[in-house]
């Protein structure tokens, strides 16, 4: 007697079909109103053309090389400060903020409702936050990323706590560990690899971050770029926008192998 074959998809469930059908519904209506019809990108790809062709051949002159190699050095300080400040402050808060395992109990949302705070607001509202409180430089660039990098690193530290094996803490729990010593002993061990993962993950992301920072004064690369769009200066501007990408590209790399090693 042969078998029926199995369905290749599930039925939908009736609340499952109306949310479904609700979310084309919104996806629909949200494309005629902010999708670009075909009359747009018809009329912009001249443009594009035109504004291309302007940007080429990037600005190679020494002088302006040396300027933006210093905007670097001071976009990668942004992004390596930054994101060590964050990391290290997330790993308290991801403490606080794990269920089951924070030292604070009940009151560990608190701690996670902090660090979706840092994750909800951009980065360029932080920057801009920032700017308004300590000025314009780098100095409100870093803090942006730390914040960025609280509530990137501070969601995946507290879940990788959460995750992390239960015998060995039943087991120190049982010998009357205290918290402190349950986490050192038997959750951070196990937590650790992760941690270290989201941590290089932040950094990248932190990279690309800062690049971007300068546009409201946040300090780094991001300003010159600013500066050569105003001015009208587009040669100026691909020659950024280049550099922008050997370093994305290099942080990645550079990344990518971290990872693979540690693994």
């Amino acid at each position: 007697m042969t078998r029926p074959v199995p369905p290749r998809l599930n039925r939908l469930s009736p609340l499952s079909f109306v949310v479904t059908v609700a979310a084309l519904a919104v996806l629909i209506a949200s494309m005629t109103q902010v999708a670009p019809t075909p009359d747009q990108l018809v009329q912009g790809a001249p443009r594009f053309v035109n504004l291309m062709d302007r940007m080429t051949p990037p600005n190679l002159d020494p002088a302006f090389l040396w300027r933006i190699a210093a905007r670097i050095v001071e976009t990668f300080q942004i992004a390596l400060v930054g994101a060590a400040f964050g990391v290290l402050l997330s790993i308290p808060i991801g403490w606080l903020a794990a269920r089951g395992v924070s030292p604070i109990g009940p009151f560990h949302v608190v701690a996670k409702a902090l660090v979706s705070l840092a994750r909800t607001i951009p980065d360029l509202v932080w920057a801009l936050i920032f700017v308004a409180t300590v000025g314009l430089g780098a100095v409100a660039g870093t803090l942006t990323i730390t914040m960025d990098t609280i509530g990137f690193c501070g969601r995946f530290f507290a879940e990788a706590i959460e995750d992390a094996d239960k015998e060995p803490q039943q087991a120190l729990e049982a010998i009357g560990a205290s918290k402190l010593s349950v986490a050192l002993g038997a959750i951070w061990p196990d937590a650790l690899p992760s941690m270290i993962n989201s941590s290089l993950f932040a950094l990248e992301k932190a990279v690309r971050s800062s690049v971007v920072l300068g546009l409201v004064g946040a300090g780094g690369i991001g300003q010159e770029l600013k500066v050569a769009f105003d001015l009208f200066q587009y040669q100026n501007a691909c020659t950024i926008i280049l550099v922008i990408f050997i370093i994305v590209l290099g942080m990645e790399f550079v990344t990518d192998r971290l990872r693979a090693r540690l693994q």
